[in-house]
């Protein structure tokens, strides 16, 4: 997970343009790695906070083939209310990439872990996904499924059904109106199967600012139609509710 609900794609293109040779002296190299670290003041994933409030550290690593193939890692500091008593949130995901003209297309696999998360009766959080993408210019749409329950969702957890096969379909226009200045636009739905009841939109608005050698600046406000009694933990925070986030990043 990351910042809000920008594509994993996102961090792909960063791979290729910016990723210095790992062959030292080659004129082109068949693949690029990059690193970046963040400091965000709220972790926020499709609209619902996951560290409550409080900032987050977040780091990854990409690397990039030239043929299309990619994998990458990425990570996060938590709250463990409201995922269990995770300690952090550590990510895999791999695929492959295209353009075609002025199309980018991206199918992967992207494996969410959450060590020591748990849910009643010891249900694991560990979630895999299967995703697809298209990007036309400043607009990217996207499409994610489950490939087993939803984040722990299911009879055995305290939950009305299973929820293999919950999705999330989500838009993001990413427009860049000044040099260096970049609108973020961003508006999604996520469908719990079997439990419909936790079903909810999110949206964001949002800008960022390209610092130069690698920083990257972003202030966004962002909102969901998350139930608030369902979303609403023990300690009385409210993952759904409406925050403003800001992050400051750097890409090597």
């Amino acid at each position: 997970m990351a910042l809000s609900s920008t594509p994993r794609l996102t961090r792909v293109a960063a791979a290729c343009a910016l990723a210095l040779p790992l062959l030292a002296g080659a004129e082109t190299a068949p693949y690029t790695l990059t690193t970046n670290v963040a400091l965000v003041s709220e972790y926020v994933f499709r609209g619902m906070t996951y560290s409550q409030g409080r900032a987050a550290v977040q780091g990854g690593a990409d690397f990039a083939h030239q043929s299309g193939l990619y994998l990458g890692v990425w990570a996060s500091s938590v709250s463990s209310e409201p995922l269990g008593g995770a300690v952090s949130e550590v990510d895999y995901y791999g695929g492959y990439t295209a353009s075609a003209g002025d199309f980018t297309y991206d199918v992967g696999l992207l494996q969410f872990t959450f060590p020591r998360g748990k849910l009643t009766n010891n249900v694991s959080l560990n979630t895999l996904e299967a995703y697809g993408s298209i990007t036309w210019k400043m607009l990217n749409l996207k499409y994610s499924r489950t490939i087993g329950d939803y984040f722990g969702v299911n009879e055995k957890s305290g939950y009305r059904a299973d929820s293999k096969g919950s999705d999330y379909i989500e838009a993001n226009i990413n427009y860049e109106f000044l040099p260096g200045w970049t609108a973020n636009l961003h508006a999604g739905r996520q469908s719990v199967k079997g439990s419909s009841e936790y079903n909810f939109s999110d949206y964001k608005v949002g800008v960022s600012r390209d610092l130069g050698a690698g920083w990257l600046a972003s202030l966004a406000w962002i909102d969901t139609t998350g139930d608030t009694v369902l979303y609403t933990y023990p300690s009385g925070v409210n993952v759904a509710a409406a925050k403003w986030v800001a992050s400051i990043k750097r890409t090597f």
